[in-house]
């Protein structure tokens, strides 16, 4: 970076020494690095936190869970408040609220405050989206897109960097141990951001829709609550497929809200376009799959020998797993930008979704041998990698500058459903092969929430496709 965007005007809304304006793409790809490996830290200690706290594997879960409903809830608030004028002061103000966070996880407190510090950290997810907007406000056009990216990608390989070290200082120093590199890190993204983060450029407006963010953080809650709660489903279904009702009628009542506002936390009627409208439904299915095979593959390593198959790993080993996801997935996403000089970024995102597809494909054919895991695992990343890479171009081509952000933040809104529903997908088939009396279900149950996978994947290749001939339409009347 040399420090000039394209229009010459970065200069003026970056006041910072030019030296010190060649740190904002590391620094960009940083923060958005170390808030996804934060919020994933509860993945690998749901058991250490059980244990530590005398809590059940039920009440544990919640530390993952909190923090991705906290992030849901915060990602378009961010989004709205990072279109503004004051998208420093959000980035650092948010960035704060984490680091507090992380201090409460690492502190001697009860379990209800570490619960409230891993909603805090989960409000970090926000802040992707802001750094795309920083990106493209800050980058020649070219530069830009490619950070983006970058960063898209690093949002979801962030998981596979926290999770196996994560998972080792717990084994060596106990829960609070691996809490602390979440407050080590999150207090380095602090001082990166306080040093290199730019003023938001001239003239942005940043009302935010407080009846809007209300209403879609009541239906959000609800929605991920739903995902996460698969014994509600089975044992109260009377009571699940009522909330469902309340949050459909809540969603639908926001966008009524939205589109008759005047400053929209979303603008529902960019959402609307044609290829944000599909990309927003590419993202959901291919969420689905994408984070259904994620926890198909940790949770059959970790299965213990008793079950008849599995590997019997610990949290360690079987987060060592995920290195072919993070490596594959971050090379995948170096390639995606040279690619997409020639390959349409549709075309991009339905090839991904195919990778993915074989992904599930390997897995359902062969995992009788751990280096079939890991293949399948790195499949899993190349695609996920290749399909985090492209998204971020199929939205911005319809979306103005200044609402980057936005229209970003409601994508990874989209993309957080999506997982929860893969997580719940997941367990809900694995839960129905579990027979009475029995601790683990049949082996076959794999391979069917595999095929289910391939079907969402299917389906995201097919509407990744018809995103491609229609821009290819558009372009040759």
């Amino acid at each position: 970076m040399t420090g000039q965007s394209a229009d010459g005007a970065a200069l003026g809304a970056f006041p910072a020494a030019r030296s010190e304006a060649r740190l904002l793409v590391p620094a960009l790809i940083f923060i958005a690095l170390v808030v996804a490996a934060v919020a994933s830290l509860g993945t690998p200690l749901i058991t250490s936190v059980a244990t530590s706290f005398h809590v059940s594997l039920g009440s544990a879960q919640w530390t993952l869970t909190v923090a991705l409903l906290s992030g849901a809830v915060a990602t378009p608030i961010l989004g709205r408040l990072g279109a503004g004028p004051h998208r420093r002061a959000t980035i650092l103000a948010t960035l704060a609220v984490v680091v507090a966070g992380s201090a409460l996880t690492v502190l001697p407190v009860p379990f209800a405050w570490l619960l409230a510090g891993r909603a805090a950290q989960g409000v970090g997810l926000g802040l992707t989206a802001l750094m795309m907007g920083v990106a493209r406000d800050h980058l020649p056009e070219e530069r830009s897109a490619t950070v983006i990216a970058l960063i898209s990608v690093v949002s979801i390989i962030g998981a596979g960097v926290g999770y196996p070290l994560a998972a080792l200082l717990a084994e060596l120093g106990g829960v609070r141990a691996a809490y602390g590199l979440g407050l080590v890190v999150t207090a380095a993204a602090l001082l990166t951001a306080w040093r290199s983060m730019p003023e938001a450029p001239e003239g942005r407006s940043a009302h935010v829709d407080v009846a809007g963010a209300v209403v879609l953080a009541a239906a959000l809650l609800l929605v991920l609550f739903l995902a996460g709660e698969r014994n509600l489903w089975s044992r109260h279904l009377a009571v699940a497929a009522g909330l469902a009702c309340v949050a459909a009628v809540l969603l639908c009542a926001w966008a009524v809200i939205e589109l008759r506002s005047t400053t929209p936390l979303v603008d529902v009627r960019a959402v609307r376009h044609p290829a944000v409208a599909g990309a927003n439904l590419a993202m959901f299915v291919g969420g689905i799959g994408m984070y259904l095979l994620l926890t198909l593959i940790t949770r059959y390593a970790q299965m213990p020998h008793g079950a008849g198959y599995g590997f019997g790993l610990t949290t360690f080993v079987a987060g060592l797993v995920l290195i072919p996801f993070s490596v594959l997935g971050f090379v995948a996403g170096k390639l995606t930008p040279r690619v997409r000089t020639r390959i349409a970024d549709p075309l991009l995102v339905a090839g991904s979704a195919v990778v993915v597809g074989g992904g599930f494909a390997l897995f359902a054919a062969a995992r009788s041998d751990l280096a079939e895991l890991f293949a399948a695992m790195g499949v899993l990343g190349f695609g996920v990698g290749g399909f985090s890479a492209a998204m971020p171009g199929v939205i911005l081509v319809a979306t103005p500058k200044s609402e980057t952000s936005s229209a970003m933040s409601f994508n990874y809104v989209v993309r957080s459903v999506g997982y929860s529903l893969g997580s719940a997908v997941g367990g809900s088939i694995l839960a129905a092969g579990t027979g009475p009396g029995h601790l683990f279900p049949d082996d076959s149950d794999y391979t069917t929430a595999a095929l289910v996978g391939i079907g969402a994947m299917a389906i995201t290749t097919l509407t990744s496709l018809a995103l491609a001939r229609r821009r290819w339409s558009g372009t040759n009347p």
